[in-house]
């Protein structure tokens, strides 16, 4: 398995999270963005830049993995992507997409992105905060356990 990760706009704390738990369990990591990002040094962690752009982040991590990798994205269609070709998307805000869920996230991403294009506002995303921080880890962490047991 190999963790990929959406790493334009995930949040610092999640980044984190995720340096400590690939160390812990010498598990592979890629970072991709369209700008150099800090990373540790680490024999399991690296960096992708890609050229800026709509998506090209994301096509680049659906080009790469494999099935049964992880990625982390808010971005649904990447998560929707991701599960077709037989990954695992993980949210920062700790949701995990599935095969049954994904569908219902983009039909509502979309409705609101036809809402936002009609002039109706929408608003944000809610702040980042701790319980999403805490979601997000609990998640990461049952994930990580199943998989550990089923390659032992």
């Amino acid at each position: 398995m190999h963790i990929w990760v959406d790493a334009d706009a995930c949040p610092k704390v999640i980044k984190e999270i995720l340096y400590r738990a690939v160390e812990r369990l010498n598990i592979p990591m890629t970072l991709v963005a369209n700008q150099s990002l800090y990373i540790p040094k680490s024999k399991m962690i690296d960096m992708l830049t890609v050229s800026a752009g709509a998506d090209v982040a994301d096509v680049e991590i659906v080009l790469r993995m494999q099935a049964g990798d992880l990625v982390i994205t808010a971005d649904i269609p990447l998560a929707a992507n991701v599960i077709a070709k037989g990954g695992h998307a993980l949210n920062p805000r700790g949701t995990f997409y599935s095969e049954a869920n994904v569908k219902e996230h983009l039909t509502i991403r979309n409705f609101m992105d036809e809402l936002r294009g009609s002039g109706v506002m929408t608003g944000g995303p809610a702040p980042f905060s701790n319980s999403d921080r805490a979601a997000f880890a609990n998640q990461l962490d049952r994930f990580l356990t199943s998989w550990k047991k089923t390659v032992q």
